[in-house]
């Protein structure tokens, strides 16, 4: 049997695994019910199994019948605090949470990727690292496990290659995506609370209202990305909360937001930073207001190793078809902690589509939607791509 053949085979057990992650999502570094699921998913398997101790993940190690490098495949498994609205018959128990970002599918399919190899487990030279990480929703998971070892989990010569997956709901069903260079975005935090000084709605002389001041730092800050950064180095800055008050007619003290910036470059983002900062506490300092401002750098760009890319490319094409795996012309903004593991060891970071083939990937809801809809029909072509880019590394 091929190893498609072999990936189509658990199909099954892998959408019963996947299933019931989806069922009892759970949020940030601390998933208990997540790890014992996939401990039992791997059970069996000659591997050998560490997990974390400040955080719940798991780490196998399979090693192969002769010397050799080690490859690295990883999938995050946490959740988002997101009520699901997506009416599918597996649908999160909990009511505050749910598998928004698809990580339920990546846990499966490297759970099938490392029964996939070890079945084949005296053919590889060298070592297989599994790493099922918690808390990539911000919580830099990666950058954790990487703390507690998992990079020397099968020696002290460490990793040579990594890769890893994601699954998107408006990609085309079943597609694979890479490119050289970076594939997403730094993603930072830009918060800010503005204070004034607070008093009766009906006599905003008498106080310092911070709120239009506040509405014009959101409205400056997306002035200032079109006048003072090149197109062709782009950034996103979004402000995604904002609060101020209590009653319609009394003027509050502060008023704070939250937002989030994404760039590609250092030298960008080192000049978003030192420009945002700036204009917040100018335009404050011209109402007679102060304001606090913190950006804090969050995930690194997460930059595959061309070479890896054009390898991962290639194994795509050649287990499925020329028009299965494409290169994609521009990294996505978003954010991802697997960058903390390119840092250290070249790879790649793929996507997959996986909305539902009956349904038009550009009207789709997008991943972090409580309606977004991840097809099961991918997790066999998933595992089974992990497993291939093991072997033909360690060929």
């Amino acid at each position: 049997m091929t190893i498609l053949d072999e990936a189509a085979a658990i199909a099954g057990d892998l959408t019963a695994l996947r299933r019931d992650l989806h069922r009892e999502p759970e949020i940030g570094l601390q998933l208990p019910k997540t790890q014992d699921r996939v401990l039992r998913a791997i059970e069996g398997l000659p591997l050998s199994v560490s997990t974390g101790e400040k955080l719940t993940s798991v780490t196998a190690v399979l090693t192969g019948g002769g010397p050799g490098p080690t490859v690295l495949l990883r999938a995050d498994m946490d959740a988002l605090p997101v009520a699901e609205e997506t009416g599918v018959p597996y649908a999160s128990a909990t009511g505050h949470a749910m598998h928004a970002c698809g990580h339920d599918l990546h846990t499966a399919m490297l759970a099938g990727a490392a029964r996939l190899l070890s079945k084949r487990k005296d053919t590889i030279n060298g070592n297989v690292v599994f790493m099922f990480q918690p808390g990539e929703e911000g919580l830099a998971g990666a950058r954790h496990m990487i703390d507690e070892g998992v990079l020397t989990a099968a020696g002290e010569t460490g990793v040579s290659a990594a890769y890893a997956l994601h699954v998107f709901s408006d990609i085309p069903y079943a597609q694979f995506q890479v490119r050289p260079g970076p594939m997403m975005a730094n993603s930072d935090a830009l918060d800010v609370t503005v204070r004034g000084r607070g008093g009766h709605a009906s006599l905003p002389h008498k106080g310092a209202d911070p709120v239009p001041v506040i509405c014009e730092i959101v409205t400056a800050l997306q002035t200032m990305v079109t006048r003072k950064f090149d197109i062709f180095e782009p950034v996103v800055l979004t402000v995604g909360s904002l609060h101020a008050g209590t009653a319609r007619n009394v003027i509050p003290d502060e008023a704070r937001f939250e937002g989030t910036v994404r760039s590609y470059a250092e030298e960008t983002r080192k000049r978003v930073e030192e420009e945002s900062v700036r204009l917040v506490r100018n335009i404050a300092s011209g109402y007679g207001l102060e304001a606090d401002v913190r950006f804090e750098r969050r995930y690194p760009v997460t930059v595959n190793d061309p070479a890896e890319a054009a390898f991962a490319l290639e194994t795509a094409r050649d287990l499925f078809t020329e028009d299965r795996a494409a290169v994609r012309p521009h990294p996505l903004p978003g954010g991802e902690d697997f960058s903390y593991v390119l840092r250290e060891v070249p790879g790649a970071f793929l996507f997959l589509g996986a909305c539902p083939p009956d349904a038009d990937p550009a009207g789709a809801p997008s991943n972090h939607s409580a309606r977004a809809v991840f097809d099961d029909g991918v997790l066999a072509d998933g595992a089974a791509l992990l497993a291939e880019l093991a072997l033909r590394r360690l060929r």
